[in-house]
């Protein structure tokens, strides 16, 4: 009969085996995980309380937290990729009313959108997720109606990213056969005809250049980031310089440029055309959520991305007036105002003032280039929103695009299944020219809706949850919140609307249409099968208030 004495201290002697190894196990894995991300963690251990906070949700953290304050801003400018996204939607206020439009159009709804910023970073300092808008609604929603709420915010938010992507992309080829036409062959006959075809395999070869850069490089892309926003003014500069100091065909008054408003060309009345040349500025800010699909790479997101996005706002604000203010001044009459207002008339535009064919194809390229830039970004973001909603069964086939490649370190099936469906979209064009506005139409329409489900929420709720918060703003909170739920109760409307009068079907806006589509999509799988089997996000509300007083603690104390 074996000694019980001996046993037991052979089961101790192996118990304290096991945890030593397991104990080995993991500080491996750590160090691990440690070399992968290059962090540089301080000694509050930003990065392990940013986790805790992330498992205190139920989520495990899958992906390496790379990026810091300045490089989340970075990318959040990029996001919106001023002075490029003003470029490409030049057409929508030249044709709502001019100048005025375009200057004033862009302060107004620049305001609006930092109040926008400034309300998601609020609730993003209290739920600092990759699910974003969509898990912040099932957070901050009553029981009763949270499950249907976060499955129409969630969907809006990913098709919005999606659809945005998409725009950034098809954006990119239309000005690029804007650039070459500025060889022209004769005036107003171009050396690229840009054949549909063309245009659609140009625009698949820029979706494939982004993707590839965006899955292959990702632990690249916070310094690509970084040097995007220095080439970024250097381009601005250049372009500036060279528009003002040339001037060709002369300079307007500052009467004119701030203050002449046509709105003939539209048709539309004044004050709803001057709406309708909104589209430009919405278009440009509408990626201000989308970067916080990011949190679960940023090293302390509660306080670094409400930050990123309320002050790219305020840098934005001020590279677009530097950008358009010099273009108006030398922007031609309204006489040939209708020939430049084409798809694309930023460089013709160019071209008025610089008179020089390879001049104004030069200062194009850093254009051209901060394009593929935004392009890469867009399609990182909306790997990472996609990725989070099909993390909690939310989307069909959840269980390929939830998986993140370990040595890529990015959720590559995601980013694929949002490839396919941009390439696939894409093919509209053969249908109509006015493909390009239906698709950026779309993905306004669907940030701002899934921007303000959760405002909503929260404000109908009293705020309450905002207090714990990082980025408590407190009574200016609640102007925010009010302003942005104005703007997105505007938005969304008008953004269905044709630019101008008469309608044709090539000018007509197919955004609603698209919208329509997707949400019938998302309605008829939630009621197949999302009401009964989706569950939404896991729910820990004590866990997660612990993690986050435990969070704002050690951030206090590292200060």
């Amino acid at each position: 009969m074996a000694d019980p004495t001996a046993t037991h201290a052979h089961g101790t002697q192996h118990d304290a085996f096991l945890a030593e190894n397991d104990v080995h196990r993991r500080s491996v894995a750590k160090e691990r995980k440690l070399s992968l991300s290059a962090k540089h963690v301080g000694e509050d251990g930003g990065h392990n309380s940013a986790d805790d906070l992330l498992t205190a949700m139920g989520y495990k953290a899958e992906l390496v937290r790379s990026r810091s304050t300045l490089q989340v801003a970075f990318m959040s400018f990029v996001l919106a990729s001023i002075p490029y996204g003003l470029a490409t939607t030049m057409y929508y206020p030249l044709v709502g009313g001019g100048p005025a439009n375009i200057i004033w159009g862009w302060v107004a709804v620049s305001i609006i959108i930092l109040c926008v910023a400034a309300s998601l970073g609020e609730i993003t300092s209290v739920y600092p997720t990759a699910g974003g808008v969509y898990y912040q609604t099932w957070m901050l929603s009553a029981p009763s109606y949270r499950k249907i709420a976060s499955w129409i915010c969630g969907w809006s938010f990913v098709v919005g990213n999606i659809t945005i992507t998409l725009a950034v992309n098809f954006g990119t080829t239309l000005f690029l056969a804007a650039c070459i036409n500025v060889f022209e062959k004769e005036e107003g006959v171009g050396i690229f005809a840009g054949e549909t075809w063309q245009i659609y395999l140009i625009f698949v070869a820029i979706t494939l250049l982004c993707n590839i850069v965006s899955s292959l490089g990702n632990k690249w892309l916070p310094l690509l980031d970084t040097f995007a926003i220095f080439w970024t003014f250097a381009g601005l500069i250049c372009i500036v310089v060279c528009v003002l100091a040339i001037a060709k065909n002369g300079r307007h008054n500052a009467s004119y440029v701030f203050g002449e408003f046509d709105p003939s060309n539209s048709g539309w009345p004044a004050g709803w055309s001057f709406c309708v040349g909104l589209l430009q500025a919405a278009y440009a800010t509408s990626s201000t959520g989308m970067i916080i699909s990011m949190c679960e790479e940023v090293e302390q997101p509660a306080t670094q991305v409400p930050k990123a996005m309320v002050g790219t706002i305020l840098l934005n604000t001020f590279a677009g007036l530097v950008f358009l203010i010099p273009l108006v001044f030398i922007m031609p009459d309204q006489a040939t105002l209708a020939a430049l207002a084409s798809a694309q008339p930023t460089p013709p535009m160019i071209k008025s003032a610089i008179g020089s064919a390879g001049g104004t194809f030069a200062l194009l390229v850093p254009l051209l280039v901060l394009a593929l830039f935004c392009g890469i970004g867009c399609t990182t973001a909306a790997s990472r929103c996609t990725w989070a909603f099909s993390r909690d069964g939310a989307i069909p086939g959840s269980k390929w695009w939830k998986q993140v490649n370990v040595k890529m370190d990015v959720p590559f099936n995601a980013m694929m299944l949002s490839m396919v469906v941009q390439l696939l979209l894409g093919l509209l064009y053969f249908g109509s020219t006015a493909a390009f506005n239906a698709f950026s139409g779309v993905g306004v329409i669907c940030l701002t809706l899934s921007y303000a489900v959760p405002i909503a929420v929260s404000l109908l709720n009293g705020r309450k949850q905002m207090v714990d918060g990082n980025f408590y703003l407190g009574p200016l909170g609640i102007v925010c919140n009010v302003v942005a739920l104005c703007w997105s109760a505007l938005a969304i409307p008008l953004f269905c609307m044709p630019t101008a009068i008469p309608v044709t079907a090539e000018f007509m806006n197919y955004a609603s249409v698209v919208f329509f589509a997707f949400f019938v999509i998302a309605t008829v799988w939630y009621f197949v099968w999302g009401k009964k089997n989706y569950q939404g996000p896991p729910t820990h509300e004590d866990a997660i208030l612990e993690a986050r007083r435990t969070s704002v603690i050690s951030h206090q104390q590292s200060k």
